[in-house]
């Protein structure tokens, strides 16, 4: 029985790394990798919103502190409850997705807040436009999958692109000064 060189059994082990995944799909491989990538993109940005959202419900204080407290964590919820659909969606048509939070950091393009303290007012800001910001690229990435005639992704981006508009109605009145005439 012959041995293995060592040499040998690392450029399988590789070989076997970078091998495309056997996924069953009709679509191409091109399509696979653009689709991903949009995709990745917007997990990496929905991780880091779910996060900043859930650091700005955790440090919320000020008069309005039980009603933003509630509503951070209802939107945090939801931000969170896109990211297994949309690793899954990635998956389905043949990608590979997120690994750790070093690859989110590389590709996501929401900033962090790591301030020791943010007013109330400017938490509701910031996320108002990081959630701006999400819709853009949800909007971005259907146009990939539209490309593609991937419908069941671009049917899952509208959905989100929805409820991210809603959060960001949500954070603009919540954020809104308060004057004798409600406007």
């Amino acid at each position: 029985m012959k041995k293995k060189s060592t040499t040998t059994t690392a450029r399988s082990a590789r070989e076997r790394r970078q091998a495309p995944l056997g996924t069953p799909t009709d679509l191409e491989a091109k399509a696979t990798r653009d689709i991903g990538a949009a995709m990745n993109g917007i997990l990496a940005d929905v991780f880091a919103l779910y996060l900043k959202t859930k650091n700005f419900h955790w440090h919320m204080s000020g008069p309005h502190f039980h009603d933003y407290h509630v509503l951070l964590d209802e939107q945090s919820d939801q931000i969170y409850a896109m990211t297994d659909p949309i690793a899954e969606r990635v998956r389905k048509v043949g990608g590979t997705t997120l690994r750790s939070i070093g690859h989110i950091a590389r590709l996501q393009r929401i900033a962090d807040n790591n301030a020791d303290y943010v007013e109330p007012s400017d938490m509701l800001a910031e996320l108002r436009e990081d959630n701006k910001t999400l819709a853009t690229r949800l909007r971005e990435a259907h146009n990939v999958c539209d490309e593609y005639r991937d419908i069941a992704t671009a049917s899952l981006i509208e959905v989100w692109i929805d409820e991210t508009e809603r959060r960001t109605w949500f954070l603009f009145e919540a954020g809104r000064p308060q004057d004798a005439t409600g406007r």
